[in-house]
């Protein structure tokens, strides 16, 4: 396969959507990020791997969505200085992970400006990288070796600044806001986030690759489907398993169903930022409806470890079907009832109609991805564009919009939930016969595998490297990628001219992950 632009050797990876991979030179790491930002593609993941031999290989490591499928490119890095060209002059939303790259893995771009640590919160010093030096531990670091993170000034008549989090008045998890405001206008907003990282990918490779795929679903808890799915399917690639057809299609039923109940809570939720409690109990009553019946299908709210290497856990029948039915059914009507009620009430769309606005040329400049992309008119959803078993048949139905506001993100959240209650029902119709799992034998041989599924906040990306069978640890690497990357960076120019006020309600309707986003 060629992109135009640049002529490297494509290697087809096992997957059921298309993907291929490829070890590049300096030249042409460049050239092929020039050629995918001029052909309209878009960077997806970029971070620090490990070489599939035994040598110390460090890798800088790219995964670029373009109109054929992913492609996966390494650059080997070697030496005392591992540099690599920037991607930023390309795609701005390679910053951070260009940034979380040189704090874990010691790879370091050519020429970057911002080279402040974006996950390490002084947990580990400067010159420490824990997934080269995994297994060891971190040197003493003193105290006195912390500094305060350099954020960015405003400084002008009447600017002051406003400091949000990390600790926020709730449940949810931490992330800090540096506003820079002159009255209640937002000139600027800050984000510092990592607060929230685990050493996820560390621990990944410390694991049973059969067993992983627990971890996986816990990197965040409103998209474990979609991440065990992802994992789950990167695994399978690099053994060369096929998952038997009954098996997909009940994981496309447990990933509609998250996608409703996560649209279902934030929709109640984006009511109650702007005063609406009524939309907030009515939505939540739904929402712990649609939980409650998970549970009692599928052993778990979250439908937690029910995706597994091979297949799936539970099953469901006659009597089941009929009552994933019936729900769906009463729940389309409560919500196109509540859809009526958003759309007249007065109140509401003063609050939703121009806020938060991402226009369609910023979102395309920035990698805005997900349903917020797809509300600034960005028509990416794997569902359409690359249909993998049993979405092939399915012949899913994107939601779009153009105007990029609060409200442009409440109508496609909608539309969502409707296409959502559609697929459940077609999908019960459709159940394929067959077994719920087919076992799998890890390849002797090093191999990497590679996942990728469409959560419901946007594109969740899995890519895996195991050793040979010799090796004790046989997850050499395994990097998984959130949507919420691309689309933090985004939120801060989304609320550039709002008031302080309508935060709250511009940020729910991304409602972006902090941990997914962190690791």
């Amino acid at each position: 396969m060629k992109i135009s632009g640049f002529d490297v050797d494509l290697q087809c990876v096992m997957a059921p959507v298309p993907i291929w991979h490829a070890r590049v030179t300096v030249d042409e790491w460049r050239a092929a990020a020039a050629a995918v930002r001029e052909g309209g593609g878009r960077l997806l993941a970029m971070w620090g791997g490990a070489g599939l031999a035994d040598e110390p290989t460090v890798l800088a490591c790219a995964a670029y969505v373009v109109l054929e499928g992913l492609i996966w490119l390494e650059l080997p890095q070697s030496g005392e200085q591992l540099t690599y060209p920037d991607l930023l002059p390309f795609f701005p939303a390679a910053a951070r992970m260009q940034r979380a790259a040189a704090e874990l893995s010691g790879i370091r771009t050519k020429g970057s400006k911002d080279q402040r640590p974006w996950l390490n919160h002084g947990a580990w010093p400067l010159d420490y990288f824990p997934l080269r030096h995994a297994g060891e531990a971190p040197p003493p670091f003193p105290e006195e070796a912390l500094v305060d993170y350099p954020f960015v000034r405003v400084e002008g008549d009447g600017v002051h600044e406003i400091a949000v989090g990390p600790v926020h008045a709730g449940i949810i998890e931490p992330g800090h806001f540096r506003f820079s405001v002159v009255g209640e206008k937002v000139l600027r907003l800050e984000q510092r986030l990592g607060y929230t990282h685990k050493g996820i990918e560390q621990r990944m490779t410390q694991l049973d690759p059969l067993l992983a795929y627990r971890l996986a679903g816990r990197v965040s808890g409103d998209s474990t489907v979609a991440y065990a799915w992802g994992y789950c399917m990167a695994l399978e690639s690099a053994s060369a398993c096929a998952v038997p057809p009954r098996a997909l299609w009940m994981r496309a039923l447990m990933l509609e169903r998250e996608r409703v109940a996560n649209h279902l809570g934030d929709l109640g939720a984006l009511g109650n930022d702007a005063a609406f409690a009524f939309g907030l109990a009515q939505f939540s009553r739904l929402r712990e409806d649609w939980l409650r019946l998970s549970k009692e299908m599928f052993g778990h709210r979250l439908m937690m470890d029910c995706v597994l290497p091979g297949g799936v856990t539970h099953d469901i029948h006659g009597a089941h079907i009929d009552q994933l039915t019936r729900q769906c059914d009463a729940v389309e009507r409560e919500v196109r009832t509540l859809r009526s009620i958003y759309e007249e009430h007065a109140g509401l769309q003063d609050r939703f109609m121009t806020t938060g606005r991402v226009t369609p040329a910023l979102a395309a400049q920035l990698g805005l991805t997900g349903l917020a992309g797809r509300a600034s008119a960005q028509a990416w959803d794997l569902r359409c564009d690359h249909a993998a078993a049993p979405y092939d048949v399915l012949q899913v139905k994107m939601a779009t919009h153009s105007n990029g506001d609060v409200a442009a993100r409440v109508i496609v959240r909608f539309d969502e939930v409707f296409e959502s209650l559609r697929l459940i029902r077609q999908i019960l119709a459709g159940l394929p016969a067959g077994p719920l799992r087919q076992d799998i034998a890890l390849p002797g041989q090093a191999s990497r595998g590679a996942g990728w599924v469409e959560g419901w906040r946007g594109e969740i990306f899995v890519a895996l490297e195991l050793s040979d069978a010799s090796s004790d640890q046989r997850i050499r690497r395994c990097h998984l990628h959130d949507p919420s990357w691309q689309n933090w960076p985004v939120l801060e120019h989304a609320v550039m001219g709002n008031i302080v006020p309508d935060f709250p309600l511009i940020n729910k309707s991304f409602n972006l992950s902090y941990s997914g986003h962190d690791l």
